[in-house]
């Protein structure tokens, strides 16, 4: 998909090839620039080189998971600014403590939305 001018970047942490496809398509269609990053330490790569807009940001991951993420985006003043919003199928109340008092605007159980539902909520944080 051709990259629109002005549009705002997303990244996408989610090490699922499917779901990341899917979602990429989802908010391209909603004229989002999306780039993608499977793992934390390539998060914070990506993070860092590309500066988006958002952050959406799977917990469970390999290596590292979401919440070295939240831990290591907090300490880089590049990128503790950038609103993440968490989302897994990990449902543990001290993960979701975790994560939200590391930052994350939300935590979102993956099977309780509709990846429509994930997008509108991200847009509500992507002014």
């Amino acid at each position: 998909m051709v990259k629109k001018k002005g549009a705002k970047k997303i990244l996408l942490v989610e090490d699922e090839a499917l779901l990341a496809e899917m979602y990429r398509e989802l908010f391209e269609k909603e004229g989002f620039d999306i780039m993608s990053a499977g793992t934390g330490e390539e998060a914070i790569s990506v993070a860092l080189k590309e500066k988006p807009a958002f952050i959406l940001l799977d917990i469970l991951l390999p290596e590292s998971n979401g919440i070295y993420f939240l831990e290591q985006r907090r300490q880089d003043p590049e990128i503790a600014d950038i609103p993440v919003i968490a989302f897994s199928n990990f449902d543990d109340p001290k993960m979701k403590e975790s994560a939200l008092s590391l930052g994350a605007k939300d935590y979102l159980i993956k099977t309780n939305y509709t990846p429509q539902e994930v997008v509108a909520k991200v847009k509500q944080y992507v002014k």
